[in-house]
């Protein structure tokens, strides 16, 4: 690649990572902030608290990293357009793909990222998140045990805490152990935390009493301790069966399910249109990129409004995003709804690319520029141009 090539490619790639990574971390926080509570309860710190919920990003990263090249895309034409570059380099002879040529170079890093998002990352990052809430949703301390109540967990053993505080750290609890027939004890503590090791799951109790009470004996023993060990390895969950959906299974899982598999025999139709959604995930930005490019590429002066380019750029991706997401819906029940998804982004990208080859100027009629001018004016509060 020439400087001006490079120049260009470095721009855009930077354009995209940037409102790829401000649009997906504003729509991750959102999300993420619904999970506090839980992990809190759970006693993790911030940093487990955004590894698990950052497993979500490949999935949001995927849907937008489309749009966001199209931003990008439009934005570096724009700013080419309003320094008069794109008429220098046509005025030098510069043909419309040798302008083209750097931005279709970023679109084909940006395919190729969401390839690895598509056929493995994104569903990858899924069944991690399934695999954890499936350990926390089995586990006892977690969901069983709330404050204020006395719970019950097996016949003769009942358990209650006073309140959860940040960090896991369990206050006023008591425990009520008649499994025991020989005896009865009576546990109270002013604290508690819970100590997961490969030898179980234990109630660490600070501070507190314990009283024994035992068949034939008058009095119960009494015991004042400052740390001690309840054992509820026998009330946490044990490794369960992880069911994975169509989103969280990887593309060649969809493209070859098991004979035997049971969601693959009760829905086929959605495993097919979810295959075709992973495979048709790297066509978007090569079409959004040539229909944008089409529309906003060609010189102009600084006479010549691009705003009416930019919009109709904009409203033709957003047609053709909405008409693939409705496509895609059909697409379960048939499979002629996936092949026409790809007729339409396939003649897409070939239209555009035939106008951008043709240096052709797409404008519309001098009517509707002056009726379009004349609102922008009239919102604006500005004099329209005569």
């Amino acid at each position: 690649m020439g400087s001006i090539e490079k120049y260009i490619f470095r721009t855009t790639l930077g354009a995209f990572v940037m409102v790829l990574v401000s649009l997906t971390g504003v729509i991750w926080i959102t999300q993420a902030l619904r999970g506090i509570d839980l992990m809190t309860n759970q006693g993790q710190t911030i940093l487990v608290f955004i590894g698990v919920t950052g497993l979500a990003i490949p999935v949001l990263a995927l849907i937008i990293a489309p749009l966001a090249l199209t931003i990008a895309v439009a934005y570096n034409l724009n700013k080419l357009s309003a320094d008069s570059e794109v008429i220098v380099m046509n005025a030098a002879g510069l043909p419309p793909w040798g302008l083209f040529r750097p931005f279709f170079y970023a679109t084909i890093v940006v395919a190729l990222f969401v390839s690895a998002l598509a056929f493995y990352i994104a569903p990858d990052g899924l069944r991690r998140l399934k695999r954890w809430d499936t350990e926390i949703t089995a586990d006892v301390m977690a969901n069983i045990l709330q404050p204020g109540r006395f719970t019950q967990l097996e016949q003769n053993l009942t358990i209650r805490i006073r309140e959860r505080q940040p960090g896991g750290l369990l206050t006023g609890i008591f425990v009520d152990d008649r499994r025991d027939p020989k005896e009865r004890l009576s546990i109270m503590a002013d604290r508690g935390t819970v100590l997961k090791n490969d030898k179980g799951t234990f109630l660490i109790l600070e501070s507190g009493n314990l009283q024994r009470f035992e068949i034939g004996k008058r009095d119960p023993a009494l015991v004042a301790f400052t740390r001690y060990a309840f054992d509820m390895s026998k009330f946490v969950g044990q490794a369960q069966t992880v069911n994975y959906n169509m989103r969280e299974r990887y593309l060649w899982e969809l493209i070859w399910p098991p004979a035997s598999d049971q969601a693959y025999l009760q829905i086929p139709g959605r495993f097919r249109a979810e295959m075709h959604d992973r495979l048709v995930a790297p066509i978007y930005p090569v079409a959004f990129v040539l229909l944008t490019f089409a529309f906003l590429g060609s010189p102009r002066t600084t006479r010549q409004s691009r705003t009416f380019s930019m919009v109709s750029a904009i409203l033709a991706v957003l047609t053709l995003r909405i008409a693939g997401y409705a496509l895609s819906v059909l697409a379960t029940s048939s499979e002629w709804a996936a092949l026409i998804q790809y007729a339409l982004l396939f003649a897409t990208a070939g239209l555009s690319l035939w106008v951008i080859l043709r240096g052709i100027q797409i404008e519309p009629p001098a009517i509707l520029i002056s009726a379009f001018n004349r609102m922008i004016a009239r919102l604006t509060r500005q004099p329209a141009a005569a």
